[in-house]
This record gives structure tokens, C-alpha cells and sequence, in this order.
């Protein structure tokens, strides 16, 4: 061989996330840029982390820093510097508490607090409940995404089930296709329906607005059943169950019939002509007010019927009071 390509020449056992790789540019890959280069010889690591890599100054060319866009020649000597990137290390426990409201041998029920991501994904990749649930029980890492079979918003409090063994969770996801699975939530939203209501239309990807979901066709199916449990000035309290469980279905459903939540930051846009102290309500409330207040489901191994309910969390309660207040104004 003409090329010298000594992978992990340099290893830090001190500090296994970093490797020293040091490489010879062949004659193949004379004439190409740094980070085509890199990536010809280094496929095991995309482009773009090779391209990060270097704009950081993790990667040195012939003793010197060089840009992205670096002509290599043959004979140039690179040595790369690797860097763990952040979802290298989201699957890793992590000490979250967690408010568990159910526990055996093959479920955990939880009630989820606002704020709290469920799964990693971009901009999250640390601090999720999926590394909570691996802290609390090492044993969900042999499980697909730590058990976990349904998810909430960020920002959305309640109930989740989450399945400690295999078949377990082949169960429950076979519950929830089979919409048997009972989920209820409580929601204030804008506006005052008249009356109850079932509101079934196909949600799918906003087609120019790409973080976000809508009502459109051929979307997939959803159905959202709502009752009016109390009406305030502007706004009501109603409780939700959910049929299918689409990506943000109450809160795009709830928009569709004229009913956007209350603070939800994406989908309920400026809001009505209300009070100025409505208004200041609407602006120090930090999320949408959406709860999972009750789940219901036949456990995967005994077969028995069960179901839980949690209150409020006290942000949503206090909320429920203030608008109380107004009403009476």
C-alpha cells in the first residue's frame, strides 16, 4: 500500500470519547478538498461531522488549521481530533426524578411534568425522560426507545405508559393501533363552543410551514371527542379523548373548529381582543394548557382492566382560578 491510514494511532484511554486519527492523503484523493477528502478515507463518520470537526479546529493539515475548502495533495499528512457529538450520548441515564404513579414488573406509568421532553431528538438530546427511565431502570436499555410507546409535547403534563419488557410493548402499541387504549385530557382553550363535539378530519405536515401540523387531505386519520366541562368570559376548560394519536392532534383539531388552546405558542396565534388582564394572563402563561389527566388500558400480562387519573398540575389549576376571577369581573 502507498497510503498510511493508522486509525486510533493515538488513543486517549483517559478520555475514550476523543481519538487521534492520523492519515497519509493518497494519490486518489489529490486535488479534492479537505472534507471530501476526509470523507473518502473516514466513511464511518458523515459529512457534515467531518465539516464541524474542522471548522472547530479538531482537524490539523500538514501542522497548521486549515478551512473546509483546503485543497489536499498527495503526501499531506492530516490528523483528526474526534469529537462525540450531542446525540452520541442521549441514550445515557441520566438522575431525572420522575413522578411515577404506577409500577410492576412490566409497566411504569408516569405523570409527565411540563417542560420535560420525552424523547431526544435535535435541539434535545440530553435531559429526557427516556434518560430518566434508563437512571430508574438500567434493563430498558434492551428495550426500543426505553419502553416508551406513546409520547407528549414538551410542554403537555400527564400521564404516559411505558413498557418494561418486549412483548409488553408489542402489546401496548397493538392497543393503541387498535384504539382501545383510553386517553383523556383536559385543555383550556379560546372561545366558548356551544356545545360538545367529535371533530374528525386527517392531520398531517404543514406543507409549507414544516415544524408544524395541520388539518389536510390525505393526511392520516384522527379523531378528537370534546365536552365542555366549564365556560369562563373568553375562554372554556373542556376534556378531550383521543381516538388516534397524531402529532399535536388536540391542539391542531382545537384550531380547525376556532378553538386554538390557550397559550400555546404555535398554533394559537395573537389571540382574542380580551382584558388587559386576560391579556397579561395569556402572556405569563408559558404553555399550552393541556393535561393527560386519565389513561386507561389492559395490562399486557394479567389482562386485567386498568386505569389512573392525575389532578392538574397546580400552574393549570391556578390558572383555572384566575379565570374564574375575570369571569366575575
Amino acid at each position: 500500500m502507498t497510503t498510511s491510514i493508522q486509525n486510533l494511532l493515538d488513543y486517549n484511554r483517559n478520555d475514550p470519547q476523543l481519538q487521534s486519527l492520523k492519515l497519509e492523503i493518497p494519490a486518489s484523493c489529490s486535488g479534492l478538498r479537505l472534507d471530501q477528502a476526509l470523507s473518502t478515507l473516514l466513511p464511518e463518520y458523515s459529512r457534515s461531522r467531518l465539516q464541524n470537526w474542522i471548522k472547530e479546529g479538531h482537524v490539523i493539515l500538514n501542522g497548521q488549521v486549515v478551512a473546509t475548502r483546503q485543497i489536499v495533495w498527495e503526501g499531506d499528512l492530516a490528523e483528526v481530533q474526534t469529537q462525540l457529538a450531542a446525540e452520541d450520548l442521549s441514550f445515557q441515564p441520566e438522575d431525572i426524578a420522575l413522578d411515577i404513579v404506577y409500577e410492576d414488573d412490566t409497566l411504569l406509568v408516569i405523570n409527565k411534568p411540563a417542560g420535560l421532553v420525552v424523547h431526544p431528538g435535535s435541539g434535545n438530546w440530553q435531559g429526557t425522560m427516556l434518560n430518566a427511565l434508563l437512571h430508574h431502570s438500567p434493563r430498558l436499555a434492551g428495550i426500543p426507545r426505553a419502553g416508551i410507546v406513546h409520547r407528549l409535547d414538551k410542554d403537555t403534563s400527564g400521564l404516559l405508559v411505558v413498557a418494561k419488557t418486549l412483548t409488553a410493548q408489542t402489546d401496548l402499541v397493538r392497543q393503541l393501533q387498535a384504539r382501545t387504549v383510553k386517553r383523556e385530557y383536559l385543555a383550556v382553550i379560546q372561545g366558548r363552543p356551544e356545545r360538545d363535539g367529535s371533530i374528525d378530519a386527517p392531520i398531517g405536515r404543514h406543507p409549507s410551514q414544516r415544524t408544524k401540523m395541520t388539518v389536510i387531505s390525505g393526511g392520516k386519520p384522527a379523531v378528537t371527542h370534546f365536552v365542555v366541562e366549564e365556560w369562563f368570559a373568553h375562554h372554556s376548560l373542556v376534556r378531550c379523548q383521543l381516538e388516534t394519536g397524531r402529532t399535536h392532534q388536540i391542539r391542531v383539531h382545537m384550531l380547525h373548529i376556532g378553538h386554538p388552546l390557550f397559550g400555546d405558542p404555535v398554533y394559537a396565534g395573537k389571540g382574542l381582543n380580551t382584558t388587559p388582564a386576560l391579556r397579561e394572563l395569556i402572556r405569563k402563561f408559558k404553555r399550552q394548557a393541556l393535561h393527560a389527566t386519565r389513561l386507561g388500558l389492559i395490562h399486557p400480562e394479567s389482562g386485567e382492566a386498568m386505569e389512573w387519573c392525575v389532578d392538574m398540575p397546580e400552574d393549570m389549576a391556578q390558572l383555572l382560578v384566575e379565570l374564574r376571577s375575570n369571569a366575575v369581573e
